[in-house]
């Protein structure tokens, strides 16, 4: 990703994007159109995101998809709407919340399978603050991006949480060999 990072005028269109998409949703109104002959190839190209909102440096949602589907520009412009009113663990977001609310957008590399031996390999193999970390149980799931090492440093903790996040218990990774995914992000914000 490093050779092909986003331009810092890429990187302003998608945080207008997600801006504009978010407010349109919230208000009730017809989404912006996107126009991909007014995008660079970057933002045409097909590309993984997910778009995480703040208030006041707390969290007030987050949504995203581990692979790419759509290109960059509807990605992010999905995920910015469904972050504001599909998170599960928050109410959508008020009209009020709009102009408080922080947009900070990560794109994604290709999650690459992390091949371990034993729950001490796997800690060992971690890269704390650089991976992105994806964990399954048969048909369960959870990831946690990069930046989520600035909460969670301690990677026994860091691997509890996601277990806890999965739905499963959290000592899972020490008792079961998990599926383990990792992947690293372009991570950029308002």
């Amino acid at each position: 990703m490093d050779t092909d990072k986003l331009t810092p005028d890429e990187q302003q269109i998608l945080l207008k994007l997600a801006r504009q998409s978010l407010a349109a949703a919230v208000n009730g109104e017809k989404q912006p159109e996107i126009n991909a002959a007014e995008y660079t190839p970057r933002l045409q190209a097909e590309g993984a995101t997910f778009v995480t909102l703040t208030i006041n440096g707390e969290l007030r949602g987050c949504i995203g998809a581990l692979e790419a589907y759509q290109s960059l520009a509807e990605d992010v412009r999905e995920h910015a709407i469904s972050a504001a009113l599909d998170d599960f663990r928050f109410s959508p977001l008020s009209k009020e919340e709009v102009n408080r609310v922080r947009i900070e957008i990560s794109r994604l590399t290709k999650p690459a399978g992390l091949d371990y031996a034993s729950p001490e390999d796997l800690l060992a193999k971690l890269r704390p603050g650089i991976d992105g970390v994806v964990i399954k149980d048969g048909k369960r799931r959870a990831t946690f991006l990069p930046q989520v090492w600035d909460k969670i440093p301690d990677p026994e903790d860091f691997l509890d949480n996601l277990c806890y996040k999965m739905g499963g218990p959290e000592n899972l990774w020490r008792t079961k060999h998990l599926d383990v995914l990792i992947y690293r992000v372009e991570e950029f914000h308002e």
